[in-house]
């Protein structure tokens, strides 16, 4: 009888991890996450992105199993199209979060993802999509944002560095909400308390396994809490210098498949 894996849970981020900058998957990631499957252990997509903006990456992937979406507020059953766990961002609160960090700095452009399976991305005028391939619904004025429950906050400054605008952000937000960086151009507002780590730990419960067996993958900030709880965490080649200072491990890119060049290696 073969030997167990090393790990039994496999863990990666999405946009600039497992997906290329055009917002694909290498043949070479499919076969890898493939031979992950067949060695008896589980891949979980762990993303800033909401379940509706996951769930055509998932179908590519089998379209079954689990995912953590919306930097852990939400965990999804790509299977049975369901949400299993979500938690929403109080829309009082996230508004006048938003009132101290424009005190602060000035106007900031804003955006929201919505909550459930078919939960809209609304962006007010100004803001500019991060990732033109995902879709969002442009509306009129910063109150329609708040017209039903949100999962998160999504922020964009036309003249600060996201880390400028991130620190800010933590320095004045306090308990009203948790301020993450996850890509470029993508600070956000999230619930108090969630994490990806938070998310991942519910989604690895629900399959009986543990951090003690996983690996995860990851390119920026909002990575850090699931590289603290994992037992192993592989940053990308231009990952934020703040993730690669808890890393264990640096890959190569996410268009040299850095995530492949590892789990070929641990399963081998």
């Amino acid at each position: 009888m073969a030997a167990p894996p090393a790990f039994s849970l496999v863990a990666t981020d999405l946009d600039g991890t497992l997906l290329r900058g055009d917002d694909t998957l290498s043949d070479r990631s499919l076969a890898v996450l493939a031979r992950v499957a067949r060695a008896g252990a589980r891949h979980l997509v762990v993303t800033g992105r909401p379940a509706p903006r996951v769930r055509p990456l998932l179908d590519r992937l089998g379209g079954e199993g689990l995912a953590v979406c919306g930097q852990g507020a939400q965990v999804y059953d790509a299977g049975a199209d369901r949400l299993l766990w979500s938690v929403t961002l109080d829309r009082e609160l996230a508004e006048t979060a938003l009132g101290k960090i424009e005190a602060e700095v000035g106007q900031v452009y804003a955006a929201v993802d919505q909550d459930g399976v078919d939960g809209l991305t609304l962006i007010e005028p100004g803001y500019l999509m991060p990732h033109p391939t995902l879709p969002a619904v442009r509306v009129e004025r910063r109150d329609d944002l708040w017209c039903a429950p949100i999962s998160k906050v999504l922020l964009r400054h036309p003249a600060l560095s996201d880390d400028e605008l991130a620190a800010t952000a933590r320095s004045v937000v306090g308990s009203l909400a948790n301020v993450t960086m996850s890509g470029p151009g993508t600070v956000e507002l999230q619930p108090c308390g969630i994490t990806k780590a938070t998310g991942l730990a519910l989604a690895a419960e629900h399959l009986r396994l543990g951090a003690d067996r996983a690996v995860a993958f990851g390119d920026m900030p909002n990575d850090i809490p699931m590289f603290r709880w994992a037992a192993y965490g592989v940053a990308m080649e231009g990952a934020h210098p703040e993730l690669k200072a808890v890393a264990d491990e640096i890959t190569t890119s996410n268009e040299d498949d850095g995530v492949a060049v590892v789990l070929e290696r641990l399963f081998p």
